[in-house]
């Protein structure tokens, strides 16, 4: 089954980039050009992933991401903030924001597919992780 991405990203070149390398490895790619129509895009979707500019034209990418957090559908998925605001008031910014990463502008072309997918298979590791640790033992039993 093919991985599923979200992009949101005002700025199409950026968009096409990163639809055009994650599609190259494989991904089932969605997009969208604001945090709304993002936000829409990935009740319905059910991504993988979401890959969001910090800077968006209708709100920041972390008050799109809180929205995301508070939705029971999109709550878990793992969301990576691709930006050039490189600042230490946005890294703070998205910092809080659980099950969430940050990956600078520009992208390397060459390794960012497998990023995402690192984000993806980390986020089932932990899954697996947490279900493995709320099971009973024998111990306690």
């Amino acid at each position: 089954m093919r991985k599923k991405a979200l992009i949101i990203d005002d700025n199409a070149n950026n968009l096409l980039l990163e639809k055009d390398l994650l599609e190259v490895a494989g991904f089932q790619v969605f997009e969208a050009e604001s945090a709304s129509s993002g936000i829409a895009a990935a009740g319905k979707e059910k991504p993988d992933i979401i890959i969001m500019d910090v800077r968006l034209p209708d709100m920041r990418g972390s008050e799109a991401a809180r929205i995301l957090r508070e939705n029971k559908v999109t709550s878990g998925i793992p969301i990576v903030f691709v930006t050039a605001s490189v600042m230490a008031e946005n890294k703070e910014e998205i910092k809080n924001i659980t099950n969430s990463w940050f990956i600078g502008k520009p992208i390397n072309t060459r390794t960012f597919a497998k990023e995402i997918s690192k984000f993806i298979d980390n986020q089932g590791a932990l899954a697996r992780h947490c279900e493995e640790a709320s099971r009973p033992t024998k111990q306690s039993l």
